[in-house]
């Protein structure tokens, strides 16, 4: 056995295992099964051209030698990034622990109330900072969030407003310069007029709908926008204020100058820099817009014995509910990254964040005074931690900053801002004295006094109290705080637990040896506008993921900016629009789209400016291709690309792929490829194959990022040449081609810091590797599949009987009886299984996917236990069962009194294996409906549980 193998660390099964489950599945080798797996016409004849695989001690070095090539320069470049310090518990016990990391997305409420109570935190923290009452759980970043609110506004026009036609909203001078290209690309498609200038002498009317302002300013500017609001407000006009989540500590918080949404940043909670990600953007905005809010929201109902319990409320405005109805496609939050900043809040309280903020801004009056001394001119009247100031040479300040490794913001040859954040010290301020002075040809000097001084004006000064719940007063020692993480931890089934077979989320190893980079301060310390001389260790893994990435997919060139599947999403749509108008031929707006595609298919090409055209799924679960033949050329002449998931999302790799995708190019179409499935793809064909021009890739699935509880996601998109110049560009450091789009996300690279942990995975993996992690899902997922059809009916396969990664399993008959599939995935809980995927993409099913990194005998354990539910089915006569009752709680199997027509070992043992490692839910089943006729989305006071 080769110990520095790292492939042999990744996949399950053994070799004996192996050759155990070809048995079961009936054939005598893994060619035999990918042969009848896969079409011929689209297997690839040669193996990826990619480096041998190297082991875990030798990318172990390679990573810390590339990291070195990062300088840690000191950064006041601010523009919405800032150092931080993460405290040790949280780093320790979230930000390194898998059981945080490698948990998913909160569906099952019950087996999810740790990572839930965390985000109701998160929301807290947000409501209180911000003023308003409702707040999500995350959104990817402060652009998205502020495109977010100018979408939402946009469909929650008055019918006055939507009669006259009002489709302008006015855009603040100061806003960031990331955050407004992001709504030039948000906008254009949806007929979205933006207009921009400075709020003190803009002439708003009855053609605006909304505003954005920054609040402080870009530049660093406190304003207070109380007038500005009150007028806009008398004209119908919605106001959004993306602010500084810290500023808002001291400073008059976004609802009480009026404002109808808040949106920003919570990277200054803790949050390392990563080379711009991932951070967790917050949203907030008043009730009367719950039904219109982007995003997930936390919310408070209660369970079975109407205990309190926590669960993602109002999911009606899920993606794969309302689909081309959707008003936006966001479905991947950060997560993790709430998580750690809603800690970050706990752990700190209220006054121990009030004092982090009085520190920075204290430190920036220190400096404000010093410039005085020195004479130079500061052009901030008020501010809170950014100083705007007039030098005599930026080129030469540039030249000495960096000689002390130092960046400023340099806005102009005469003017930079400096940005003061957490990490900034008195020392600091007296290197950015010396250096100033140098610059200037002054005398330095030392300080002598440094008082913590409040220079805000009174009316500008925050009076209201924030963080006052008791979650924010108990755990400041770490002993606590430690503790308190663990509990909710405990509530949580992660992929320590056990597996997570979700068809389509892929939930496989993400390997200790991936995710240690993202600890070392060379690669987690890197503000992403720093020079790109400053950034060559990014910048060469970045380019290396690039390059693995375009040999995998057959494709000319990536963009790793996207920061989400769903963003992969929209953005490959917007570089084929743009492709479409380079040629003259921007009137072609017709998106097809199957109708089993992802939930976010038709979401984004709404976004995307397009018309939704369905297609019909034939009886095999296929592309109904004389139905798509049809369309396509019914609407030739404004076809503008068809959206298709391969392998499907039933499972299938189906066999007429190629002359779907001629189809579409025949009829002057583009195809994009859904790639969440490539985890069935990766070396044994690929989208270029198949005839696609561009796809997304989830690298929180295929390769490797950890799901985070919901997030991080990243999404790029590759593409073939004739796509290559439209790929997505950044208005402070260039990417993309020559006729980029504007941005998609806020940072140039997006969630760069995340992309380490794939350019790991396909380092190790090597080639060779990579193909034999594809054939070693498609293996698993035939051999649960040779297991369970003896039991359940297996809604699709493919022409020869096989699937691809995963299948479709069918509960759908056992409703006659009054089982319903949630009791199956409530059941799975009580044998210490997550759920797969329910209902989607047919309703009464459930989606398999065991992925590569399981064995044999835990596949045989899930198995297992749906065979027995299967027993338990069978047995269940419409009264007392098991199945109707699930989960069962401890408290309930430790109460004095059972009067169940079951016993106790039935209920919480009905496997030998369960005992082993018995997980218990927290809760029992959770009421969706009394929550959301109770919306309750933070932590309100027990009182306000309770039905009056």
């Amino acid at each position: 056995m080769r110990t520095d193998s790292f492939v042999l660390r990744h996949l399950g099964p053994g070799q004996n295992e192996v050759s155990e489950m070809l048995d079961t599945i009936g054939v005598n080798s893994l060619d035999e099964l990918i042969y009848n797996t896969i079409p011929s016409d689209i297997r690839l004849k040669n193996v990826l051209n990619l480096p041998e695989a190297m082991s875990e001690n030798e990318f172990a070095s390679h990573i810390q030698k590339l990291g070195n090539k990062n300088k840690q320069f000191k950064s006041y470049i601010g523009l919405g990034y800032h150092p931080t310090t993460l405290p040790a518990v949280i780093q320790r016990n979230i930000f390194e622990n898998p059981s945080w990391y490698t948990s998913y997305t909160p569906y099952q409420a019950e087996i999810s109330q740790g990572r839930l109570e965390a985000l109701l935190n998160y929301q807290t923290v947000i409501t209180d900072l911000t003023g308003l009452s409702l707040a999500n759980s995350s959104l990817l970043d402060e652009g998205t969030a502020a495109a977010e609110a100018m979408i939402m506004l946009w469909n929650a026009r008055s019918s006055n407003q939507k009669k006259n036609g009002a489709n302008k909203f006015f855009v603040s001078d100061t806003l960031l310069p990331q955050t407004k290209d992001i709504l030039i690309t948000r906008s254009e498609p949806l007929g979205i007029e933006l207009v921009h200038g400075n709020h003190t002498d803009v002439l708003l009317n009855e053609d605006f709908y909304g505003c954005i302002l920054q609040y402080p300013a870009k530049d660093g500017m406190v304003f207070d926008y109380t007038s500005f609001i009150e007028k806009a407000h008398t004209m119908e006009i919605n106001i959004v204020v993306a602010a500084d989540i810290l500023s808002l500590a001291i400073l008059k918080s976004p609802a009480e100058m009026g404002a109808d949404v808040a949106v920003g940043t919570t990277q200054r909670f803790g949050i390392p820099l990563g080379f711009g990600g991932p951070h967790a953007a917050y949203f907030a905005t008043h009730e009367k817009y719950k039904r219109h809010i982007p995003g997930r929201i936390i919310g408070v109902t209660v369970d079975a014995d109407n205990n309190r319990a926590l669960r993602m409320a109002l999911q009606t405005r899920e993606q794969h509910i309302k689909r081309e109805r959707a008003t936006s496609n966001i479905c991947t939050a950060q997560v993790l990254l709430a998580v750690m900043a809603g800690m970050y809040a706990v752990y700190h309280g209220g006054e121990g964040i009030k004092y982090i903020a009085r520190q920075i801004h204290s430190l920036a009056n220190i400096l404000d005074q010093a410039l005085l001394k020195l004479g130079l001119e500061q052009e901030n009247k008020d501010f809170f931690d950014t100083l705007k100031i007039k030098v005599s040479n930026t080129d030469k300040l540039k030249t000495l900053a960096e000689e002390q490794e130092v960046n400023f913001n340099y806005i102009d040859e005469k003017t930079i801002s400096i940005s003061i954040n957490e990490t900034t010290t008195e020392s600091d301020i007296e290197q950015i004295i010396d250096i100033l002075a140098h610059s200037e040809n002054l005398y330095s000097f030392k300080i002598t006094d440094c008082p913590v001084c409040l220079s805000i004006p009174k009316e500008l000064q925050r009076t209201s109290p924030f963080l006052t719940h008791e979650v924010f007063k108990k755990y400041h020692s770490e002993t606590e705080m430690m503790r308190y993480i663990k509990r909710l931890e405990r509530k949580d089934i992660s992929l320590a637990d056990s597996m997570i077979s979700l068809g389509s989320c892929t939930m496989k190893l993400n390997a200790a040896t991936e995710m240690l980079p993202l600890s070392m301060s060379n690669w987690n310390s890197i503000h992403p506008f720093v020079p790109v001389n400053q950034a060559q260790g990014y910048h060469e893994m970045l380019k290396g993921l690039e390059a693995q990435l375009n040999e995998i997919t057959g494709f000319a060139a990536t963009s790793l900016q996207p920061n989400s599947g769903a963003q992969g999403e929209y953005a490959g749509l917007m570089v084929i629009r743009a492709f479409h108008k380079s040629n003259n031929d921007g009137h072609r707006n017709i998106c097809l789209i199957p109708a089993s595609a992802h939930g976010t298919n038709p979401a984004s090409a709404v976004m995307a400016g397009m018309k939704v055209v369905v297609t019909k799924t034939s009886e095999t679960g296929n592309i109904d291709v004389d139905d798509l033949r049809e369309k396509a050329i019914l609407h030739k002449d404004n076809l503008a690309a068809l959206m298709v998931t391969y392998p499907s999302t039933h499972g299938v790799f189906e066999s007429e792929i190629r002359e779907i995708t001629r189809i579409i190019h025949n009829n002057g179409g583009q195809v994009y490829m859904d790639g969440a499935n490539m985890n069935a793809q990766v070396g044994l064909t690929n989208p270029a194959k198949i005839g696609a021009d561009v796809c997304h890739l989830n690298l929180h699935k295929t390769f490797a990022i950890p799901h985070g509880g919901g997030g991080p996601g990243v999404g790029p998109i590759c593409v073939a040449s004739h796509l290559a110049d439209f790929l997505p560009s950044n208005p402070v450091i260039k990417t993309g081609g020559i006729k980029a789009i504007n941005a998609i996300s806020a940072a140039p690279f997006g969630s760069a810091m995340v992309d380490l942990i794939s350019y790991s995975y396909i380092k190790m993996l090597g080639g060779s590797g990579l193909t034999e992690s594809t054939v070693t899902a498609i293996l698993n997922a035939n051999y649960l599949k040779s297991r369970l059809e003896k039991h359940y009916k297996i809604l699709y396969a493919g022409e020869k009987g096989f699937a691809a990664h995963e299948m479709i399993v069918d509960f759908r008959e056992f409703k006659a009886k009054g089982i319903e599939v949630t009791d199956i995935a409530k059941r799975l809980m009580d044998y210490g299984f997550h759920a797969p995927t329910v209902s989607f993409p047919v309703a009464g099913t459930l989606m398999i996917e065991p992925t590569e990194s399981e064995n044999k005998q835990e596949i045989d354990r899930f198995a297992d236990a749906l065979i027995q539910i299967k027993n338990e089915i069978d047995h269940y006569d419409g009264g007392d069962s098991v199945l109707k009752n699930a989960p069962h709680t401890q408290a309930m199997l430790t109460a004095d009194d059972w009067e169940h027509a079951y016993t106790r070992k039935e209920a919480a043992f009905a496997l030998d294996f369960v005992s082993e490692n018995k997980y218990w839910p927290r809760v029992r089943r959770v009421n969706d409906a009394y929550g959301d006729r109770h919306l309750v989305c933070s932590c309100n006071p027990i009182e306000d549980y309770i039905e009056q």
